[in-house]
């Protein structure tokens, strides 16, 4: 999705460098996230080959230790497994997590969602201030979409805080709004966004 809002700034920068072209440009969104969702798939797939190639076993389970040197796996459909090993390799990702406000799962999605939404999300309130949720912001505004990011307290914690500053401030000449020191309290259809926000002092 970021490739995609670079491909588009690009085709706007090429007037300058001389390139010529009558027909407004527009994005289809239903085609770049079947090209996401492909991707992702011969990633997937290449993966498991690699692994497969060393001798690894790939379980799509919930696991835990039973043992010093022992797992239970238990698969989408209840069935568990065994599997003993000297040395295990506990990579478990990350998921982002809803906000546990009244309506966050009726009418708010995560930035995994997004990523294969079937329909283009249009204004968008990102909620947070990471560098996934600065991330999603950057490329939903170069994709020409009406963006605000709510913010709690700073941009990307845990980051040089001048340089977060200059990356909001960058991201705000390109069209990103900022509403800061606020958090969410409900999540509604018929919410505006005032009512939406709760100041934080």
């Amino acid at each position: 999705m970021h490739q995609a809002a670079l491909l588009g700034q690009a085709l706007q920068d090429s007037r300058k460098f001389g390139w010529q072209y009558e027909e407004q440009v527009k994005h289809n969104w239903e085609t770049m996230v079947e090209a996401i969702q492909n991707y992702i798939g011969s990633l997937n797939w290449g993966y498991r080959v690699a692994l497969r190639e060393k001798s690894v076993t790939y379980l799509n389970a919930f696991g835990e230790f039973i043992g010093p040197h022992k797992i239970k796996a238990t698969n989408r459909k209840g069935q568990e497994t065994f599997h003993s090993a000297q040395t295990f390799v506990i990579a478990t990702g990350e998921r982002p997590r809803y906000l546990g406000i009244p309506g966050d799962r009726e009418y708010c999605i995560t930035s995994d969602d997004l990523f294969s939404l079937p329909y283009c999300p249009g204004k968008t309130l990102v909620i947070g201030a990471s560098y996934v949720a600065l991330e999603c912001a950057g490329f939903l505004a170069g994709l020409g979409m009406d963006v605000t990011v709510m913010v709690r307290s700073i941009l990307l914690r845990g980051f040089d805080q001048e340089m977060a500053e200059r990356a909001g401030a960058y991201m705000e000449t390109h069209g990103v709004k900022f509403v800061r020191k606020f958090v969410p309290v409900e999540a509604s259809i018929f919410t505006c966004l005032i009512e939406f926000l709760i100041h934080v002092e």
